[in-house]
């Protein structure tokens, strides 16, 4: 057993390291519905697609839409050239669609698609999301939605947007989809073994490269060496920590008011200004409070992100690549092993994606979750940076923008 769970985390963490691989300052994807799709007068018509960010995470993600059958991928757009053409050859993408450079999200969006998924380092996503509600495209969004609050509000607004004008806009969380997970909390929240009274979130993994800055940020938005960076990828408890602390939100049924924390870079000659441990504490309304702890040191600790609840009369343990189950004074849930859900829970939210364009289903249930836990993590970095205590309102109220450095980028 330690084996195979060994393997399994081992798995899961190089799939997040390798999240953009070659990849992306401006890459696309986007998926494409003929206007008789949307309607539902051609059930036999595939979902034409376009992708934004062909990095290791945007390449892998194309697989499994092609793997799906309802898709055709017609355009990648990344902000590399080669990237582009490689993805290009591999799909089958016709020349005149593929797009590269700063500028390249745009032409991807006015070649004509209907959907778009989004797979670029997250300082792109409010720019590119909006012009893609606005061009009238479904959306299919990673985590999170920004590295800073005025760029999570943008993303908000632009799924209310998306909403109002009949189209899918889908974030992909995979630990929502899960079964185990979604049985297990269900009954938390039933009151099954009583209120919540305490929850902890845990997520560990080793770092990710941090070369020296070179004259422009080109450099810095390949292989994931931009989670390094808080303006273009957020820091490390925004982009990863922000699983574990999603599920412990998912268990809350909201947003936290406050957190309180500390945090350390707690790595020599570091180049990027994000910190790598974490300890916090948040709380929420009705009293409810939760400890997050984190590290990204390369320290052989690997991949954990696992969350716990503790109840009145029981307790419900969760984990991204072990067992969910649930003890109680007088009942319980067996549960089981999750399994490779970085694949599984990312091959469902496609499915879904699917599924609602065709069905004409736009109540978007991923957003609101996906905006608090990107909310909460931006808080919880503010708090631990400044090691002091901060309120939500606080931070929503100085709307904090982290400026981008474009000079040297080429259009």
């Amino acid at each position: 057993m330690k084996k195979n769970a060994k393997k399994i985390s081992t798995e899961a963490k190089m799939s997040r390291r390798n999240f953009i691989g070659g990849a992306a300052a401006s890459a696309f994807v986007f998926t494409i519905m003929k206007p008789s799709l949307v309607v539902g007068s051609e059930a036999n018509s595939k979902v034409e697609v376009g992708i934004i960010g062909l990095g290791w995470r945007g390449s892998w993600l194309g697989d499994l839409i092609v793997n799906h059958g309802g898709y055709k991928i017609v355009a990648v757009a990344d902000y590399f050239d080669e990237v582009v053409q490689a993805a290009g050859d591999k799909f089958g993408v016709p020349k005149e669609k593929r797009f590269s450079g700063l500028s390249g999200y745009k032409k991807l969006i006015e070649s004509g698609v209907d959907a778009v998924f989004h797979e670029t380092p997250p300082y792109c996503f409010p720019d590119h999301v909006k012009t893609s509600v606005d061009a009238s495209r479904h959306v299919y969004l990673a985590k999170p939605l920004g590295c800073d609050v005025p760029g999570c509000l943008s993303i908000e607004e632009s799924a209310k947007k998306a909403k109002e004008n009949k189209k899918v806009f889908l974030v992909d969380f995979q630990t929502r989809t899960d079964p185990f997970y979604i049985e297990g909390i269900k009954r938390v929240q039933n009151g099954d073994i009583g209120k919540p009274v305490l929850l902890n979130s845990i997520y560990t993994d080793e770092g990710f490269e941090d070369p020296p800055k070179t004259k422009s940020i080109e450099s810095r938005l390949r292989f994931l060496r931009w989670v390094n960076d808080n303006d273009l990828g957020g820091g490390y408890l925004v982009n990863a920590g922000i699983h574990a602390v999603d599920v412990a939100l998912w268990i809350a049924g909201g947003r936290p008011v406050s957190a309180t924390g500390s945090s350390r870079i707690a790595v020599e000659k570091p180049n990027g200004d994000s910190h790598r441990v974490f300890s916090l504490t948040y709380e929420f309304a009705n009293g409810l409070v939760l400890n997050h702890w984190g590290e990204h040191i390369n320290n052989r600790m690997g991949f954990t992100s696992q969350c716990f609840a503790y109840c009145q009369d029981g307790f419900l343990e969760t984990q991204y690549t072990g067992q969910v189950k649930m003890l109680g004074n007088k009942t319980g849930y067996g549960g089981g092993n999750v399994g490779d859900l970085y694949r599984k829970g990312a091959e469902r939210n496609i499915e879904t994606f699917h599924k609602s364009i065709m069905n004409g289903d736009f109540s978007n249930p991923t957003v609101e979750p996906s905006v608090n836990s990107t909310l909460t993590t931006i808080l919880g970095r503010e708090a631990a940076v400044r090691n002091t205590k901060l309120t939500l309102e606080e931070v929503l109220k100085e709307n904090k923008k982290l400026k981008v450095d474009f000079t040297g980028l080429k259009e």
